[in-house]
């Protein structure tokens, strides 16, 4: 993909700096809402599934510094850009996560995050960018992506996706028996309004018992008017890199 079909756009900030196509699946709030989740610490080994040009696994990286990370993406064009933005801080694996070459299968992480695609398409209408299609359209079923993050855990690792509120169930279910100490953070738009999203988090082994956070607010006042509106936790992750604490 030719730099005149691409745009470099900054998130937090300016401490990431990605390339992004124009046109089609470009990255939003959702993926650095979930880098700002994971409570990772200097030299631990971190993977992303599906991490398209790297903005999740990337914002996480600038964060905390010395980890160790992986990416996996199934779209060659998108695997190259996360590659060409990670400046040699991140490996790329090319590949579909329900076929990972055996180099992979054979190592384990601390940390495995996931924003999968969000729309069924069985009840749902495909998107005309094939790019765009793959990052949204739900191929591979989301219960394999919860099995093969899993998999690829240590022992105490953990696992945070993010997705549809509706799909809450779907992703509870989806856990093997061996991933405990769950705990779902609801993301809201505002006060009073129901949760769009929703960021699950589960550790291998893990014994504590489910925890339901009160919801993330991401913005202040009742209706939207123009300017940002950010309430400050979430102002601080998505411009500064800050965490976010469950």
């Amino acid at each position: 993909m030719s730099d005149a079909h691409l745009s470099y756009d900054a998130f937090l900030g300016g401490l990431v700096q990605l390339w992004q196509p124009r046109n089609g699946y470009r990255a939003g709030v959702d993926p650095v809402l979930l880098a700002a989740t994971i409570p990772a610490v200097s030299g631990q080994n971190v993977l992303e599934l599906g991490c398209g040009a790297g903005a999740a696994i990337l914002c996480l990286g600038a964060r905390i510094k010395g980890l160790n990370l992986t990416g996996v993406e199934r779209e060659a064009s998108y695997a190259d850009l996360a590659l060409r933005n990670g400046k040699g801080t991140l490996e790329v694996v090319t590949a579909d996560i329900a076929a990972l070459p055996l180099t992979l299968r054979q190592r384990q992480f601390d940390h495995v995050l996931a924003n999968p695609p969000y729309w069924r398409r069985d009840a749902s209408v495909a998107a005309n960018d094939p790019t765009r299609e793959a990052a949204l359209g739900e191929q591979t079923p989301l219960v394999r992506w919860v099995e093969v993050a899993a998999k690829r855990l240590v022992p105490k690792g953990m696992l945070h996706i993010i997705h549809r509120a509706e799909r809450l169930p779907d992703l509870l279910a989806a856990l093997p028996h061996d991933m405990g100490s769950i705990e779902v953070l609801p993301i809201a738009a505002r006060t009073g309004r129901a949760a769009e999203r929703v960021i699950v988090r589960a550790r291998k082994s893990g014994r504590a018992d489910f925890r339901l956070h009160a919801p993330l607010i991401l913005h202040r006042g009742d209706v939207h008017i123009d300017g940002d509106q950010y309430t400050p936790a979430v102002r601080a992750a998505l411009r500064t890199g800050a965490a976010l604490p469950f």
